[in-house]
């Protein structure tokens, strides 16, 4: 269990048993800290894993963790989320709890009762209002505000509510009294059934604790106070406790999710073993740099656990900061962008457009469908829902009567899919037809890591046999995937908001938007608000594990108001700092030497980096260099700097020979257009440029007279040339 930890994950697995906090940023193997914590603990005969009971926030996570288990060889774990673990607790406690009666249905959605109950308190609402109020009664349940208590609760917490806090406090009675009438419950509802069970209840709660004796919680900064009184419940007063949670990614505060339990952990569980996790095998350095830097500035309650993450893995490329002119261009930019991405190798489902919010996404969607980039909306219809994979999974139920046993599984699974008209060779160009295509694709790419990963079942005691890789197998996995909602990876660029990024990661990630109003929304009023967005760009950022684009259009519209650039991104900051209006602080001396606006001839975007600026293209775009023109450059700076006996850069660098060889000045006018070329420089080396760019040679630019004078010609430069 610990060959190939490093020492703070070493630390986490081996703490003593006991209220244990794990501190893991980032990209730093919380995962895998956590599943070897349970299996060095279970095979080493301290925990029996049929008693650990593993909380997740997603469905995804937690069958990662019995996939990782099971690897481990720990069976009998389970790992579930707060709301399919209190499910299951309830269904089996029913006729017990209810004295026989059935359980209750249970709602997937708010918002038709919701529409009903505004109704019926004389609100006409539209579907995003009902959503609103959806939310807002989500809060309150997950906060354990009763209906009566709302408005001042609501107050409290400086809620934007959708409508006058009395009138919700009427939505959410009437909400109440609907479903109580027609017999149903909402998940808030579920998970107090289940702490009403075990606390009411003492022959529930024995049955429940002495199933249940160690507790492992990940995202432990995402608990709200409804799942906290259950945790506390199931443990009873015990403290065999694991969380897991990093509290600069504490971004779900508007559900009603708090960090004061993450952070208060030490304080109210005495003698806790904290253990930091800092060292991040996921991004390159420069990634985590910037990281860093975003989240070093954080203020408040979470910024007292702040990680410093240490990056693990070789340099990469240096984040790319981009400003356009307005949000079309930015769109149709990264489209481009990511067209050239895939035409390099690179998966499209490595890479990621993630935004602020939702509304956002129709741009890029336009915009890579116009470049022919297949993309999917992350967080939109879930995968084992959508129609065709639905037929697909019928069809492939049927193919199993029809396709000899013989078949190679990837072979039969394709005869399969022809039935709903998916050929392997024919993907359409973009759009709908696309994306329905690249879905089924994503089965038959499941089909060949099913294949490739036979598993091993247990029989007795001391005897296994390998599952038999056929496509009634596969089929069964699929409705056992489709059961666990844990969907395959569709090819194609993920567009995602920030918040449903979380918990992903891409090779390539695109942050765009990032203009104050945006980043932080225009909605974050309070310190802490400002904050919680602060903590949004920092999850954005390490999202990525090797290249990293951050952009903001300087208007929304073409010609539109002018915006300024998030005030998150020290790369941006044009605050300054100095004397007031008035002095000749530095501030004010910076803000006289600062150059021009310097726009990539190539693409158009707004050029940061000084080398950059030089060249006045970005370094990703292609170049038109003159490789024989930049040889005779390179000739007669190595001659002219002998001549003047000094290092061959101070009479022009690299990249602004690279710049002369692309850009082929043939005026003075264009010559000084070239950042870090000056009128001194202009005077020194102008002529003999020119007349190499127009095809001299260096003899023909060097006689023995002009040689002489520039040896003897040795000024110091002016600040802001070469």
């Amino acid at each position: 269990m610990l060959t190939g930890l490093d020492p703070e994950q070493r630390s986490a697995v081996t703490a003593p048993a006991g209220p244990v906090c794990i501190l893991a940023g980032a990209g730093t193997g919380k995962t895998r800290a956590v599943t070897a914590r349970i299996a060095y603990r279970a095979l080493g005969g301290d925990i029996a894993a049929r008693h650990v009971l593993a909380v997740t926030f997603t469905a995804r996570a937690a069958a990662e963790m019995r996939s990782r288990l099971t690897v481990l060889g720990v069976q009998g774990v389970q790992a579930r989320t707060f709301h399919a673990a209190a499910l299951r607790q309830v269904r089996y406690f029913v006729p017990r709890l209810l004295a026989g009666r059935a359980m209750p249905e249970l709602l997937d959605s708010k918002v038709r009762v919701v529409t009903l109950a505004a109704a019926k308190v004389g609100l006409r609402t539209d579907r995003a209002a009902a959503r609103d109020l959806a939310a807002e009664i989500e809060w309150a349940k997950s906060s354990l505000v009763e209906p009566d208590e709302y408005p001042v609760a609501a107050a409290k917490a400086l809620r934007e509510t959708p409508y006058e806090p009395a009138r919700v406090a009427e939505v959410f009675t009437a909400y109440e009294r609907l479903k109580r009438g027609n017999g149903v419950i909402d998940f808030e509802d579920m998970l107090r059934a289940a702490v009403w069970g075990i606390e009411e209840h003492p022959d529930v709660a024995e049955q429940v604790r002495n199933q249940y004796r160690h507790f492992v919680v990940d995202e432990y900064q995402d608990v709200n106070p409804l799942q906290q009184r259950l945790l506390d419940v199931w443990l009873g007063g015990r403290d065999d406790l694991t969380v897991v949670g990093d509290a600069s990614q504490t971004i779900y505060s508007f559900t009603g999710a708090t960090s004061s339990y993450l952070v208060d952990f030490p304080r109210q569980h005495r003698g806790a073993t904290v253990v930091r996790l800092v060292r991040d095998y996921r991004s390159t350095p420069q990634v985590v740099g910037l990281a860093n830097a975003v989240i070093s500035a954080a203020r408040g309650a979470e910024a007292r656990l702040r990680l410093e993450l240490h990056g693990q893995r070789r340099p990469g490329p240096e984040p790319e900061l981009r400003i356009f002119t307005d949000e079309p261009a930015e769109a149709n930019a990264v489209a481009a962008r990511c067209r050239a991405l895939v035409a390099g190798g690179t998966p499209a489902r490595e890479i990621a457009v993630l935004f602020r919010t939702n509304a956002q996404s129709e741009a890029y969607e336009k915009a890579l469908s116009e470049a022919e980039v297949p993309y999917v909306l992350q967080g939109a219809e879930r995968f084992f829902e959508r129609p065709e994979v639905r037929q697909a999974m019928i069809a492939l139920r049927a193919a199993t009567r029809s396709v000899p046993g013989e078949t190679p599984l990837r072979a039969a699974v394709v005869e399969g899919l022809t039935a709903v008209g998916w050929a392997p060779d024919a993907p359409p160009a973009g759009g709908a037809a696309r994306e329905r295509w690249e879905a089924l694709a994503a089965l038959v790419q499941l089909a060949e890591e099913y294949a490739a990963t036979p598993e091993v079942v247990p029989i007795g005691e001391a005897a296994a046999v390998e599952r038999p890789v056929t496509l009634t197998g596969f089929t069964e996995e699929l409705a056992r995937r489709a059961a666990q909602q844990h969907v395959p990876t569709v090819e194609g660029v993920t567009l995602a908001s920030l918040h449903s990024a979380k918990g992903l990661e891409w090779d390539a990630v695109f942050l765009v938007g990032l203009a104050e109003g945006t980043m932080p929304t225009s909605y974050a009023k309070t310190p802490e608000q400002v904050e919680e967005e602060r903590r949004l760009l920092y999850v954005g950022i390490t999202r990525a594990r090797e290249w990293l684009w951050l952009s903001y259009a300087a208007a929304r519209s073409p010609g539109g108001r002018a915006r300024r650039p998030s005030r998150f991104l020290p790369q941006l900051d044009r605050s300054g700092g100095g004397e007031r209006a008035g002095g000749a602080g530095p501030a004010r001396r910076a803000e006289r030497r600062r150059p021009q606006v310097v726009s990539c001839r190539i693409c158009g975007a707004t050029l940061l980096a000084g080398a950059d600026r030089k060249l006045g293209r970005c370094p990703t775009c292609p170049s038109d260099l003159d490789e024989e023109l930049y040889e005779r450059l390179r000739e007669w700076r190595q001659r002219v700097a002998g001549a003047q006996k000094v290092p061959a850069y101070v009479v022009f660098t690299d990249a602004t020979l690279t710049a002369l060889a692309e850009r082929k000045p043939g005026r003075v006018e264009e010559l000084v257009a070239i950042a870090g070329i000056g009128p001194r420089k202009v005077g020194l080396y102008g002529e003999p440029v020119l007349a190499l760019v127009a095809g001299a040679t260096v003899d023909q630019v060097l006689p023995a007279e002009k040689f002489q004078n520039l040896a003897v010609n040795r000024l110091p430069s002016p600040e802001g040339e070469e």
